[in-house]
């Protein structure tokens, strides 16, 4: 969560990839946020997206976010949740758990919001883990500054 996002987020089909951030002097902190830019792609036109902002963490361990205000094609959906927790093995390994809700308020769009968070978001975000697993094993650094 402490990192580059635009190492992690590349975009996935029609989903735009993450450039860059602004005004994220305060990420990293809880209550810190960030306003996220992505590329344009058909449905998103490139510029400022989505606000993330950090309602917990635990260094090392846990992290909750919430992403908002979002200024892009977002499906309908007001916000994302997302938990991020991560445990130490025996082996030396580090057992990574995440979480994600997305919420909406438009009851009509429910089935074709259902589908996309069970067929793309899903796909998605296997694909930025196994982003994370890469860059983690080959040493990457993609620390935020």
């Amino acid at each position: 969560m402490l990192c580059d996002i635009s190492a992690v987020h590349r975009g996935y089909g029609f989903l735009p990839r993450a450039t860059h951030c602004t005004d994220d002097e305060t990420w990293g902190r809880i209550g810190g946020s960030r306003m996220v830019h992505f590329a344009s792609t058909q449905f998103n036109k490139k510029g400022a997206g989505a606000l993330d902002t950090i309602i917990d963490r635990i260094e090392n361990k846990y992290w909750k976010i919430e992403v908002t205000e979002f200024e892009m094609f977002a499906f309908g959906f007001n916000k994302f949740i997302g938990e991020w927790e991560t445990e130490k093995m025996a082996d030396g390994q580090i057992r990574v758990v995440y979480t994600y809700n997305l919420v909406t308020q438009n009851i009509l769009a429910y089935p074709f919001q259902w589908l996309f968070t069970k067929i793309i978001w899903r796909a998605y975000m296997k694909h930025v883990i196994r982003i994370i697993k890469q860059l983690a094993e080959d040493g990457t650094e993609y620390v935020h500054d």
